[in-house]
């Protein structure tokens, strides 16, 4: 392992175990599945004791705030995009490197980010595993006193390679046997005692709730068996796991199935949870298996969350893997494979959860007209503000919305801020985007800046736009050019959302609507405690956001489905967190 030094800055997840380390296999828990498939009674407490405490329940906050007290520089990887126009939430791209400052609350935690600091949803990241390697786009997030340093071990973590690769090797197992065990929780301790209460549930209630999940369990069992026949306990940096994704890889075609139905099923599961009967039920199944401390809707979610990790551990991986090393050719294939797996079932669910939240938008706009916005659209690009100038010279403040083929632009209430009336919209199939230098412009015959059109091909009609800032016309610019690319991807891809699937949306949306009661905000949801912008530790009292956004993407923290911070923020008009 790399030396921490003096203040402790370079560690590795993989050092926080409980109980006897597991850096050389030897208390490595034996494999949960024989040669005949059977599956070996392991309970969690088990698992527990030979996994690192941060793959277990609270293990990973756990493990954050020890290293943060010590010292530590801790960073995290955006496992999916979060978009937000909310200035005190931390906008990223799955991918991005955060360093973590503050983790004293489950579900939002305090980091920083190229140079804004700001609270961000600790389910959309995952710790990186060997967090002595500092990826090359993070170098804008450290402090320059550290840069020295870093250097200093950067010769230090080449020749560790090889324990790097231990870590996420043994990361990758661990996680599988874990996983192994949730599945066998949900068939045993849920699906088991379900059935045999027919009073209480009809087979088509069982099948929508639990989905497939029983071929998934019976697909991991077989995945796992011939993992662990690859792992290499005495040197695990030379297991060569990379065929056996290769093996299975059209077995995890099975996750598409789950995963398009796991929206209906939280439907139905929410509608049984609001009667005594069910939630009593549910809890005594968990405590007769003697299941961890996790919600029903949370187990049901391990399977999302599974397919979608996999292309990141391999990724991680195939990082520490040399090409001289006899597995990184199936390691590479490996991760193209589930990377592709992962992006078409992810691009499928996040859609349909999409239109829901489009749906609830719109019908919280004021005097809307025309079609739906669901006619055309499935998705928002980009929003925020902008200064319309009309060929007179006009300038208007609107808040717009780009959609896929739409721009609709509403006006705010001049008392109810948080409201928005509906102005107009635009087709932007039918548009051209050009970028507009600072100065005089020869169509309006003004002075303008941070500028750029919109032109209608057709009818050759100019639309000027002004944004506040440099950085703001070039996100509208990049998300223009964001939009025509997804369409495209789109007509290629085959992506479809049926018109059944967007009636449903819109008319569980104006149900919704007529539910708003008092003291609640316009878009019926309670009002959050306001945003604080001091850091954590400068504060009194901590304010975090009250919930997890509604995730247009797989999470892969331990779920606590909890309304959307979406509509509890409208005021702030942030209409589309991911």
């Amino acid at each position: 392992m790399v030396a921490r030094g003096g203040m402790a800055r370079f560690w590795s997840l993989e050092s926080l175990q409980m109980g006897a380390s597991a850096a050389d296999g030897g208390t490595e828990s034996s494999a949960l599945v024989d040669d005949n498939g059977s599956e070996e009674d392991y309970s969690y407490e088990e698992l527990c004791q030979t996994s690192p405490r941060y793959l277990q329940p609270g293990g990973e906050q756990l493990a954050i705030n020890e290293l943060i007290s010590d010292g530590s520089i801790v960073y995290a990887e955006a496992l999916w995009d979060h978009v937000t126009m909310d200035d005190q939430e931390l906008g990223f791209k799955a991918g991005d490197v955060i360093r973590v400052l503050e983790a004293s609350n489950k579900d939002w935690w305090w980091g920083r980010n190229e140079d804004k600091e700001a609270w961000f949803p600790a389910s959309f990241v995952r710790l990186r595993v060997n967090q002595e390697e500092l990826p090359e786009n993070c170098g804008s997030i450290q402090d320059e006193e550290q840069d020295a340093e870093i250097s200093k071990h950067r010769q230090k973590m080449a020749e560790n390679k090889d324990q790097m690769r231990t870590n996420v090797i043994q990361e990758i197992m661990n996680t599988e046997r874990v996983y192994i065990k949730h599945l066998k929780d949900i068939c045993e301790g849920y699906i088991r005692q379900c059935r045999k209460h027919t009073g209480m549930f009809t087979t088509a209630q069982l099948s929508t709730i639990f989905g497939n999940i029983e071929d998934i369990y019976k697909f991991q069992r077989k995945f796992l068996k011939d993992l662990e026949k690859q792992y290499n306990k005495d040197e695990p940096h030379l297991s060569e796991i990379g065929s056996c994704f290769l093996q299975h890889q059209e077995g995890f075609a099975i996750y598409s199935e789950y995963c398009n139905n796991h929206p209906s099923a939280c439907i139905e599961l929410s509608k049984l949870m609001k009667q005594g009967k069910y939630r009593h039920f549910f809890e005594a199944c968990r405590l007769l298996q003697q299941m961890i401390d996790i919600a029903i809707d949370g187990f049901l979610l391990t399977p999302v969350q599974k397919i979608c990790k996999y292309p990141l551990q391999l990724a991680e991986l195939l990082k520490y893997t040399t090409q001289e090393h006899s597995d990184y050719n199936n390691i590479r294939a490996a991760y193209e494979a589930m990377k592709n797996v992962a992006c078409l079932i992810n691009e499928r669910k996040r859609r349909l959860e999409s239109i829901d939240k489009i749906a609830r938008w719109q019908v919280s706009i004021v005097d809307w007209e025309g079609p739906d916005v669901l006619a055309r659209s499935s998705e928002l690009i980009h929003s925020g503000e902008l200064t319309k100038i009309s060929k007179q010279g006009k300038s208007q403040q609107r808040t717009f919305f780009l959609f896929d083929h739409q721009l609709v632009f509403c006006k705010k209430d001049l008392l109810r801020r948080d409201i928005l009336y509906y102005k107009d919209r635009m087709d932007m199939d039918e548009m051209e985007l050009v970028d507009t230098e600072d100065g005089k412009d020869k169509d309006f015959n003004i002075n303008v800046k941070n500028a750029f059109k919109i032109i209608n091909r057709a009818t050759e009609e100019i639309h000027l736009f002004c944004a506040k800032k440099q950085e703001d016309k070039k996100r509208w610019m990049e998300a223009c050019e964001n939009e025509r690319r997804r369409v495209q991807e789109d007509e290629e891809m085959g992506m479809e959302i049926s018109e059944n699937q967007k009636k449903q949306a819109m008319q569980n949306a104006r149900k919704s609507r007529h539910g708003k009661i008092k003291g609640v905000s316009y878009n019926g949801c309670p009002m959050p405690p306001p945003h604080q912008s001091l850091h954590p530790i400068h504060q009194r009292h901590i304010t975090v956001p009250t919930s997890i956004p509604q995730q247009q993407v797989f999470a892969l923290a331990e779920p606590k489905r909890k309304p959307s911070l979406f509509w509890h923020t409208f005021n702030k008009l942030t209409p589309f967190k991911k």
